[in-house]
């Protein structure tokens, strides 16, 4: 059974649950709560029966701070405990933009930092899903993993990055993020930094807006200098 399986399947048991620790939006703003791991696991919940990911300090055991990884990495980072599998989820309440979300203009960016130890296989995937009103699944994107061969072999995490639009219908959004351990008894899949802000497109003018409004200060500053002769 694959992660997305599991999940998805403890996802109907665990809806309510994730409602009641849903937050307010905004756009421009980071609605990932504790997306850099410095308050520990606050803010993400453990699936039933599996264990929750961890909290760790940058530092010889996981990764280094000369090690890649976020300029701006704090103190700590997510890793996974011993067993195979660690995961949590939060979700986002987002029926309060439900009429932005209607015409199809709001856009997503998601990223973070994802990593693993060395050779090994070991990873970590940020899984998001769009939900309806009805809490049924629209869609979900996945943020990683980031592969050995991605890093070089090396210990360390790499910056990843998924942008689009928020689907219509919208009305919360689950983050899922999960670490996999394929080899030795240590669940390396490493991640940090992540972030998922929200933008109105509608309200952002377009370039030819801005031109428009170029042209008209052009007209006032020639009618000034009009009147001042």
């Amino acid at each position: 059974m694959t992660s997305k399986t599991l999940i998805r399947g403890a996802a109907a048991l665990t809806l309510l649950a994730a409602s009641l620790a849903a937050h307010a939006t905004s756009f421009g703003s980071n609605l990932i709560i504790n997306g850099d791991a410095e308050a520990g696991a606050t803010g993400w919940t453990a699936y039933e029966g599996t264990d929750l990911f961890q909290s760790v300090d940058y530092g010889s055991n996981w990764v280094r701070p000369s090690e890649p990884g976020p300029v701006n990495r704090g103190a700590k980072m997510f890793a996974g405990e011993s067993s195979a599998f660690s995961a949590g989820f939060q979700t986002l309440n987002v029926s309060d933009l439900s009429a932005n979300i209607a015409t199809g203009k709001v856009a997503f960016d998601l990223n973070g930092y994802l990593g693993g130890w060395t050779s090994q296989g070991d990873n970590a995937q940020l899984l998001v899903t769009f939900i309806d009103a009805a809490n049924a699944d629209i869609s979900n994107i996945t943020l990683g993993p980031v592969t050995p061969a991605d890093r070089g072999n090396q210990t360390g995490l790499l910056f990843r990055q998924l942008k689009g639009f928020v689907p219509v219908g919208t009305a919360q959004i689950k983050f899922d993020l999960t670490m996999e351990r394929l080899n030795s008894s240590d669940n390396d899949g490493y991640a940090d930094n992540l972030v998922f802000s929200l933008t109105n497109v509608a309200a952002v003018p377009e370039p030819q807006t801005y031109a428009l409004m170029a042209l008209g200060l052009g007209f006032l500053g020639a009618a000034a200098r009009r009147r001042k002769a």
